[in-house]
């Protein structure tokens, strides 16, 4: 699964959201800070972690890729 994004970054929340893995930027915070989301293959506790061109972020089995 890819994700396109216009600015340089996207922040992990809103790619959760952009991505449709999550319902709100509420529901985002709560599964990044329970340690359900890998970015990069590694677990990150916060929403506000940069995304950039080329990234993955994995959210229950789903990898998705940011372009």
């Amino acid at each position: 699964m890819e994700i396109t994004i216009k600015d340089e970054f996207i922040k992990l929340g809103q790619a959760l959201k952009l991505a449709g893995l999550v319902d709100s930027g509420v529901d985002a915070k709560f599964v990044i800070q329970d340690g359900q989301v890998k970015v990069n293959g590694e677990v990150d506790l916060r929403r506000g972690k940069k995304l950039y061109p080329g990234d993955t972020f994995e959210f229950e089995g789903k990898v998705v890729t940011v372009k």
